[in-house]
């Protein structure tokens, strides 16, 4: 960096999000004296970048408080990155409490990025839409990908990245025969290994979880649809209608069908 301050770099202007992607060669500076008014969130994808003297390498996420100094720019002869100008909504703000490495700075390393970076790709993509819905659907991915971030933040509860892949699976399967050894493998984990981390990190067994979300989606077809409860138990991975009517009173402390009357005879007072 150079002894004496560069010149001032223009400021967007950010009316509630702007989002890019650069890959910018070894030239590229940018620099605020008094930053902008605005939150920057930066993931480098690859190459490497700073910001004053904290290191933007592949796979770190970087976040500039509103008044800080931006003085960032390549290290090297490369940075490819992603980025996101945003005024958050009140009810992020708890999203964006991360690990604090220099004054307005703030760095998340998460154990994998893919997801977060397809979010704000998407939020990207969005705010350069055509439709009249671009600017909500972008910030609807920005705020997928604040998310996925506070899975990774040390400050929040974190779930081990193994487990949201085993997760995920169980709510994109719910009809699946899913057991212990199909999530164990999703986690690249023994079956041991997996049950002992899954209990020591979200207090259930597994099993325990998946029944948790099958009741879950249950609940709510019964309170949006009129479909019948065969059909409904079967959409939740219950081939069997009786043991699904079983399961689900030990579960609620009703049957699927006073569930059903309950709720309908509560939204009508």
């Amino acid at each position: 960096m150079n002894l004496r301050d560069p010149a001032e770099s223009p400021s967007p202007v950010v009316r509630r999000l702007v989002t890019g992607e650069f890959d910018e060669g070894p030239e590229y500076r940018t620099f605020r004296r008094r930053g902008t008014t605005d939150w920057l969130l930066v993931l480098t994808l690859d190459g490497a970048g700073h910001f004053s003297a904290v290191a933007a390498e592949p796979g770190t996420i970087v976040l500039v408080r509103p008044g800080t100094l931006h003085d960032y720019g390549t290290v090297g002869e490369r940075w490819h990155f992603v980025y996101a100008h945003l005024h958050p909504k009140p009810e992020w703000l708890p999203l964006l409490d991360w690990p604090v490495v220099a004054p307005g700075i703030l760095l998340l390393r998460p154990a994998n990025t893919d997801r977060i970076a397809g979010h704000l790709r998407d939020a990207v993509r969005f705010q350069r839409s055509v439709l009249p819905q671009g600017e909500l659907l972008s910030l609807n991915a920005l705020e997928a990908a604040l998310l996925w971030c506070d899975t990774q933040n040390p400050k929040a509860v974190r779930i081990d990245d193994r487990l949201l892949r085993a997760i995920e699976l169980v709510d994109q399967n719910l009809k699946a025969a899913l057991d212990v050894t199909d999530l164990a493998r999703a986690a690249n984990l023994s079956v041991s290994r997996f049950a002992h981390l899954f209990r020591a990190q979200l207090g259930i067994t597994p099993q325990q979880f998946v029944e948790r979300r099958r009741i879950d989606a249950a609940r709510r077809l019964l309170e949006l649809t009129t479909r019948s409860i065969a059909s409904v138990a079967a959409e939740v991975g219950y081939p069997d209608p009786l043991y699904f009517s079983t399961r689900f009173r030990l579960a609620t402390g009703t049957s699927p069908t006073s569930y059903r009357r309950n709720t309908v005879a509560n939204d009508r007072r």
